[in-house]
């Protein structure tokens, strides 16, 4: 029976649990035969997961690079590139950009039609697989979950603008005051004075 990675870590996840919350039958808490054989198989079954996730490892990491040699031999590679790319799929692997190229240029090239569209699908299926990774990627960012909901990229941040004090009204322009008379011009511009004439000298 295989398990995905997830499915490791969900069982290691249990077994953890299970080894706090199984019962003690003894009345002081000292563990009984029964409660040590648990123990011991809790522990070897989870050697086991932990061997399995370090072989689970090792195996994708010779999948892919496998996989990026019969890439960089493309197209003359192009029936045992198809075969290692679905092997990586079904251990995990999340195609790349390098892929969807790949994969898209064999969808251009003529083949046959059943080889057409064996690539075409998996192509699409290659093209779910990224686009779900982006989405996991973008909900983990800040303000990011309720646009990937919707399927759009989350917007940037825009910075609050600074405050603008309220400039204070014009004042009205001023209007003449109507409780003084206009001015006549005798008033503004007065007659000069004739200058007195000298007084007369006196002779004797």
């Amino acid at each position: 029976m295989a398990f995905s990675a997830d499915e490791l870590r969900v069982l290691r996840r249990a077994l953890a649990h299970a080894l706090q919350t199984t019962p003690h039958p003894a009345p002081l808490g000292a563990p009984g035969p029964e409660r040590s054989q648990d123990i011991q198989e809790y522990l070897r079954l989870a050697e086991a997961v932990d061997e399995a996730v370090r072989e689970g490892g090792r195996l994708r990491a010779f999948l892919l690079a496998d996989l990026a040699r019969y890439r960089e031999a493309l197209p003359g590679s192009a029936a045992g590139y198809l075969a290692q790319l679905t092997e990586a799929l079904s251990a995990g692997h999340v195609p790349g950009p390098d892929d969807l190229a790949a994969l898209r240029s064999l969808t251009a090239r003529p083949a046959g039609r059943a080889e057409r569209e064996r690539r075409s699908a998996l192509l699409r299926h290659c093209e779910q697989l990224a686009e779900q990774s982006v989405r996991t990627r973008l909900r983990a960012l800040p303000g990011g979950r309720s646009a990937a909901r919707d399927g759009r990229e989350p917007e940037p941040e825009r910075k609050p603008e600074p405050e603008r004090k309220p400039q204070p009204a014009p004042s009205p322009p001023k209007t003449p005051r109507r409780d003084r008379p206009i001015p006549t011009p005798g008033e503004v511009f007065p007659p000069r004075r004739r200058p007195a004439p000298p007084p007369e000298s006196r002779t004797a």
